[in-house]
């Protein structure tokens, strides 16, 4: 009778142990969003994979090439109503972003395919548009990936932080 039940305790502790592990993620999922004010609202979804002493761009996520914007899953980005990004109009809906990283220069990339794990890229044809980054530099390093929206007059800044880079875009209401 007890090694029975040191047998099925074993089982359950087994099937317990397998069952957490399939519920961690190494990027846990993140989000942020930004209210416009007139009901006009912005939310993007993101996993937020870690530095780990890695070198990031340049090397982990090369330059001049196109990105996901995060792990896992490809990152979302839905608007509520009509809003202009980096000065190009966005209808509202929900799309995938992804960028194009470059030292000096980014890219953001605004896609209407949605539910896509994120690589390879392959929906040029499914672009609503691309837009230009302003970027700058971290006065420390960041390791955990992270999207964030800053309240920026009547618009929000969207920026994307990870090692000692800061890429931006200004979103306002259309």
């Amino acid at each position: 009778m007890q090694k029975r039940i040191a047998f099925l305790a074993s089982v359950i502790l087994a099937l317990t142990v397998a069952a957490s592990c399939q519920n961690k993620r190494p990027s846990p999922a993140a989000s942020a969003s930004c209210d416009l004010g007139g009901g006009t609202t912005i939310k993007t979804d993101y996993s937020s994979p870690r530095m780990k002493g890695r070198k990031i761009y340049g090397d982990l996520v090369p330059f001049g090439e196109v990105w996901r914007t995060g792990a896992n899953e490809a990152t979302t980005f839905v608007t509520s109503a009509d809003v202009m990004v980096g000065g190009k109009p966005v209808a509202a809906g929900s799309y995938t972003i992804f960028t194009v990283p470059g030292a000096d220069k980014w890219t953001l990339i605004i896609n209407k395919k949605t539910g896509e794990w994120g690589t390879p890229y392959k929906y040029e044809s499914d672009e609503l548009a691309r837009v230009d980054m302003k970027v700058s530099k971290l006065p420390s390093p960041v390791e955990d990936f992270t999207i964030a929206y800053d309240k920026s007059g009547s618009g929000c800044t969207l920026r994307v932080d990870w090692e000692t880079t800061r890429a931006s875009v200004e979103i306002s209401a259309h």
